[in-house]
């Protein structure tokens, strides 16, 4: 059998950052799914290099050394994981590698489906928007069949230097029940301790910040729990990172599951979820997110400021905020709160002392009793309302000044 080899890779971030040292532990799930689907495909063997969990080979900066990779296991196909707008210029300089190399580049995730003649200009020769498995099934599908790539729908390409894009009117979005779990034993170089599993996928929420957009669907709670039952048997995995921006989004949903789970294994296993703040009024849902081992919350409090609050759109004020954490805490182990500080106002308002920021966000801190708080500034990321309104306001610096290695956080 002629087998050809996709390459799934997952960049490397520009630098130590907040998440540098759980990535160690855990990986992307949207490229694992994108490469379980291709793996399923006659004639491909698949493989996942993820960069910032990886113990392979190196080169003398201390990254992949994907020259050696590619001798040791030719790739035909490359696909790259474009989700953080911060290792952007990684995925450009990985892909100018292999395109030298003569080999077919694809890039999906936010920051291609929001730039994708920018993201086109650096070596890669298809950017998919939307679900990843639905492409990836017709890209190498109609590879082996040698057919055109500039007829599949969901893509954007470049024609004589121009961008063309193949967009209907609604892109194809794949029943999640019918994805299968995904396979971590693709990741090559790799360990995993923590498993990121997920079944809703987009947001009902408009936060201005936010680039998740459309309507959120799932999967059932049953295809979930399927996936945690075949992780504990086939990889006796005991630590899961529920990837959904909100668990609460599908309430009976998640109910359910959290119900199957404390029912089959008690609370042994190790759960880490995202949820809105004001799901504290959901009791029963507590309650069962403990009975079924939700060790730890991460909390989208955003800011105690009014001012920021009603600017991000985020749907609360403070005057609650203490209350309904102080409920969090009578039930899940640990918070970990999110923060961002210094969120730029709109110009007509009156703008706030950085001391007077840092004198609120020390006084909330303090009376919530939060276990662990993260704090990053202000990045008007790709997609979202906030970078079109600071783009109106003539407030982002270019480029050349401030690249997107930079937009992590930490600047």
């Amino acid at each position: 059998m002629n087998w050809s080899l996709f390459r799934m890779i997952i960049p490397a971030f520009p630098e130590l950052n907040i998440f540098t040292r759980q990535a160690k532990r855990t990986t992307a799930l949207g490229p694992i799914m994108v490469a379980t689907v291709a793996n399923k495909l006659w004639g491909w063997r698949v493989e996942v290099i993820d960069e910032n969990n990886y113990k392979g080979p190196r080169d003398n900066r201390g990254l992949p050394d994907h020259i050696i990779l590619q001798k040791q296991n030719p790739a035909q196909v490359v696909g790259f994981y474009c989700g953080l707008t911060s290792t952007i210029e990684r995925v450009w300089e990985i892909a100018e590698f292999y395109h030298r190399e003569k080999i077919i580049t694809i890039a999906g995730g936010w920051h291609a489906h929001y730039c994708p003649e920018e993201t086109l200009k650096h070596d890669i020769d298809l950017v998919v928007h939307g679900d990843g498995e639905s492409s990836i099934r017709k890209i190498l599908t109609s590879l082996k069949k040698e057919e055109p790539l500039n007829n599949i729908l969901g893509t954007s390409f470049l024609e004589d230097g121009q961008l063309q894009t193949n967009l209907p009117e609604f892109l194809e979005e794949p029943d999640l029940n019918d994805l299968p779990y995904p396979d971590f034993g693709l990741l090559k170089y790799a360990k995993i301790k923590i498993y990121p599993i997920g079944r809703i996928r987009g947001c009902s929420m408009n936060c201005e910040f936010c680039s998740v957009k459309g309507a959120p669907r799932w999967a059932s709670s049953q295809h979930l729990f399927g996936t945690v039952k075949r992780l504990v048997e086939t990889k006796k995995a005991r630590h899961f990172f529920i990837v959904d921006d909100r668990s609460e989004q599908d309430l009976d949903g998640t109910v359910e599951f959290f119900s199957m789970v404390a029912g089959k294994y008690g609370n042994r296993l190790h759960f880490t979820v995202q949820a809105r703040l004001e799901t504290a009024k959901n009791i029963k849902l507590l309650e069962i997110m403990r009975d079924a081992g939700v060790r730890i919350v991460c909390i989208g409090y955003e800011s105690p400021i009014d001012e920021d609050l009603r600017t991000m759109r985020k749907g609360f004020l403070s005057s609650h905020m203490l209350e309904w954490t102080k409920v969090w805490h009578r039930y899940i182990h640990w918070i970990h709160a999110m923060f961002i500080a210094g969120y730029p106002l709109e110009e007509k308002k009156n703008s706030i002392s950085a001391k007077e920021i840092i004198k609120r966000f020390k006084n909330f801190i303090n009376k919530a009793s939060l276990d662990t708080v993260q704090i990053l500034l202000p990045g008007p990321g790709v997609g979202t309302d906030l970078r079109s309104r600071l783009e109106k306001e003539g407030r982002i610096f270019p480029l050349d000044l401030v690249p997107w290695g930079k937009y992590d956080g930490n600047y």
